[in-house]
This record gives C-alpha cells, sequence and structure tokens, in this order.
C-alpha cells in the first residue's frame, strides 16, 4: 500500500514527538551507569546537583527544562533516605539559588552522621559554597571555584545596600530604602550565623567566625571566583582534583544546544600524526 505524504509527515510528527523522550531515558541510563559505578567503588550514595539550562527540543523549538533549582527537594530526599552508615558523595555544579534551599540542603548535609564529600568540577557559588562549607571534605578540579555568600536582595547585594545608607546618612534616604537596609542587616546576620555553625564543627570559633565574616560581609562582588589557593588562605581546606568519573557525569548534563557552537577545539593526536596531520578528535559545544 502506498503512503501519502500526509502519512509521511504524520509518522514523521509521531516520531519526533517521542524523540526527545527517548533521548532522555538513555542520557538518564547513562547518568545513571555512571553514578552506579562511583557508588560501587567508594560505598557511597552519590547526589547530583547540577544546575544547567538543559534543554530538549523538537525541531529547534525548545521543549523542556530538565535541571532547576528545586532539584534541592529531590536532594533533601536523597539524604534521609540514605542510611546513617553511608557515606554521602555530592556532585555539585550551581550559580546558587534561594537562601532556604541552600541552608535546608546545608544543614541536612551537616547533620549525616557519616562522611559526606561534595566535589566540584566547575564552580558552586553563593548557596552552592554554602554546600560545600556543610562537607567533611571539598574535593575541586585546579581549575575550579567557589564564591562569596553574601545574600542578595533585589538584585543588589545587602552590604552595599547598608554602605549606601552609611553613606548618604539615614536622614537622607526615604523610608523604602531605610526598610531595604533592615533587612539587608538582618539577611547578612542570618546567613553570617549559618555559615558559622557550618563551620564551627571543624574549626576553632574565633577562626570559624573569621571565616563567616570574610565570606558574608561583602568584600567581594558576589560572583568573585575563589581559587582552591584563596579558600585554603581563608582556611578552607580544600583537596585538589576529582575521579574521573566525575567529569564523565559532567559530559552527560550538556548545555542548550545552539545554532553555532560557542566552543570548539581539536583533541591533541595520540599516533603518529603531527599538529599538521589528521590525528585528533574534533570537538564542539
Amino acid at each position: 500500500m502506498e503512503l501519502s505524504i500526509w502519512n509521511l509527515l504524520a509518522i514523521l510528527f509521531i516520531v519526533m514527538a517521542f524523540l526527545p523522550a527517548y533521548q532522555q531515558r538513555k542520557l538518564d541510563a547513562l547518568r545513571r551507569r555512571i553514578m552506579g559505578r562511583i557508588q560501587r567503588r567508594d560505598g557511597s550514595q552519590v547526589i547530583v546537583m547540577i544546575h544547567r539550562q538543559e534543554t530538549l527540543s523538537i525541531l529547534g523549538i525548545p521543549l523542556q527544562r530538565h535541571i532547576d533549582i528545586e532539584d534541592s527537594e529531590e536532594v533533601l530526599r536523597a539524604i534521609r533516605k540514605t542510611a546513617d552508615d553511608v557515606p554521602i558523595d555530592l556532585v555539585l555544579h550551581t550559580p546558587g539559588g534561594l537562601v532556604l534551599a541552600a541552608e535546608q540542603i546545608a544543614l541536612a548535609l551537616a547533620a549525616h552522621p557519616a562522611r559526606v564529600r561534595v566535589m566540584v568540577p566547575h564552580y558552586a557559588m553563593s548557596g552552592g559554597t554554602l554546600l560545600a562549607l556543610a562537607a567533611d571534605e571539598i574535593m575541586m578540579d585546579p581549575n575550579a571555584v567557589l564564591g562569596p555568600i553574601d545574600p542578595q536582595l533585589g538584585g543588589f547585594p545587602a552590604a552595599s545596600i547598608l554602605a549606601a545608607i552609611n553613606l548618604k546618612g539615614v536622614d537622607k534616604v526615604d523610608d523604602a530604602t531605610l526598610i531595604c537596609g533592615d533587612i539587608a542587616r538582618k539577611a547578612t546576620v542570618q546567613v553570617r550565623h549559618n555559615v558559622y555553625h557550618l563551620l564551627e564543627r571543624n574549626h576553632e570559633p574565633e577562626k570559624a567566625l573569621e571565616i563567616a565574616d570574610n565570606l558574608t560581609e561583602g568584600r567581594w562582588t558576589h560572583d568573585y571566583p575563589l581559587h582552591i589557593n584563596e579558600l585554603e588562605a581563608l582556611g578552607i581546606p580544600v583537596t585538589p582534583g576529582l575521579p574521573p568519573d566525575v567529569y564523565d557525569l559532567m559530559d552527560l548534563y550538556p548545555q542548550p544546544t545552539l545554532r553555532r557552537p560557542s566552543v570548539q577545539y581539536i583533541t591533541p593526536p595520540t599516533g603518529r600524526d603531527g599538529p599538521n596531520g589528521t590525528g585528533g578528535d574534533y570537538a564542539s559545544s
């Protein structure tokens, strides 16, 4: 029986409709395989929190986003389901998020009786840094970074709001600004208290307070990258280097597909081909 163009279009539409779901299931299976490999090797519960703009699409039209800050609820559930004698390995890649969510997860990690290890392959800023401080060990790629934990209000750093009020004088600003200043002061005190509470488990009280002040007082811009050497200078111990499995896992959380690649490279040849030969692999993202 001969198929009409409309039949072919209908079949194509059905295939394209189910293709994203199939791709996502295949991706999830690959992720679980690597997570299981880490768990078997280290005897730990692996939790992954990777906040990228990962998007599936049909014919280039965005269909669904799969990584979101709401994953924090799932992390709390995973921690509750982990036995007290089982270590936790948290693979963390995030720009941060809601203070409430970050503090809930951090306190749950800190309360877990067994060893907690946070692994940062690229960056864990703001609330992500709070989660890292809740761990017994922070492992980072040599080029990975954490960041300050100073609270932000309406897109402005709390410390900057207070500095502006002090500069102008309380009698020179309106009531709304004074209210913002009061909230900014409270937010800073609250975040500093929670950072100190996490740090005092492994630091002397004076040192814990010093680190908490440095991270929350607004010394740097909110996106300032704190590299391993700066973290250690602050008094935050870091283990450089990550297991290869972590990088394999990160590769399975791709950024959204663009019309043109934003990064391209050719891996160095491993055979006899030199720089001008045909060896090596082409890659783009």
